[in-house]
């Protein structure tokens, strides 16, 4: 009894930690934007350097995409937690229309290229979705 209270009490805490971590002001993701996944498949000989994915290449495509929301998420585990994880990373870029991404994607596409083997030696798979929740 005494673990799954333990359980709850930390599962309420991280909620509410979330919860205060959002602002009025802060730009939401929205029903009907369109989300770039790029996805960055783990493998033998797969390199991959966060610090400079976080710090140097996300905020350049922040800036060339003119984004105001954008995430990342670094694979810690497979299916399992003794399990690879199936990507080293996945970044999100939300954009309000699909244009938004093209027109930029069209103006830095060679800047973008030339950003990837500062950060990784893996070829990205990209996604685009809409948001549907």
């Amino acid at each position: 009894m005494k673990r799954k209270t333990i359980l709850l009490l930390l599962f309420f805490g991280l909620s509410l930690s979330c919860l205060q971590a959002q602002t009025k002001d802060a730009p939401q993701v929205k029903k009907g934007m369109i989300k770039v996944t790029v996805l960055y498949p783990n493998g033998e000989g797969k390199t991959f350097d966060m610090d400079y994915y976080t710090k140097s290449h996300m905020p350049l495509m922040a800036k060339f995409f003119n984004l105001k929301i954008y995430a990342i998420d670094k694979g810690i585990s497979g299916r399992a937690a003794n399990d690879p994880a199936p990507f080293l990373a996945i970044g999100y870029l939300y954009f309000d229309k699909i244009s938004d991404y093209e027109n930029a994607l069209a103006q830095h596409t060679e800047e973008i290229k030339a950003d990837f083997p500062k950060y990784t030696n893996v070829t990205p798979v990209i996604q685009i979705s809409e948001v549907v929740q």
